[in-house]
């Protein structure tokens, strides 16, 4: 099992990566889920986060998470196909946290390279998750 921190990662590029190495077999913990960066300015993605929450209908869905952890699962879940079985087991092969819990404390956590950010407009999935109403 590998556990790998996502403060100051972009959740795109990142979870890509994750959905590749979950294909491939790899059990993957995620942990400071709450301090991944999404870029774009706060007044639209603001806008955006809250519009997919109100597109659909309560019974069928879409469903959109509020809580950022929840939000970081459906970014990878949405890059990998979970709908066939081989799918469905990569994803049972993941797990994330908003912070880290105390059974992973003492593990090695694996940091990637931070990316380099082009612009000064982002916001972390903590700061997307309140403004949602969501817990951070």
């Amino acid at each position: 099992m590998t556990v790998v921190d996502a403060s100051g990662q972009i959740i795109g590029r990142f979870s890509s990566g994750l959905a590749k190495r979950l294909l491939g077999g790899e059990e993957i913990v995620v942990v400071n889920a709450d301090k991944a960066l999404i870029t774009g300015s706060k007044a639209w993605l603001t806008a955006e986060f809250r519009h997919r929450r109100v597109v659909g209908s309560q019974r069928r869905g879409p469903f959109y998470p509020k809580r950022a952890d929840r939000i970081l699962h459906r970014a990878i879940r949405g890059m990998i196909p979970y709908q066939t079985p081989h799918g469905r087991a990569a994803l049972k092969r993941l797990r994330v946290y908003g912070d880290v819990p105390v059974q992973f404390k003492e593990a090695t956590i694996e940091k990637p390279a931070a990316p380099t950010i082009r612009s000064a407009k982002y916001m972390t999935l903590a700061e997307i998750a309140m403004r949602l109403g969501g817990a951070a």
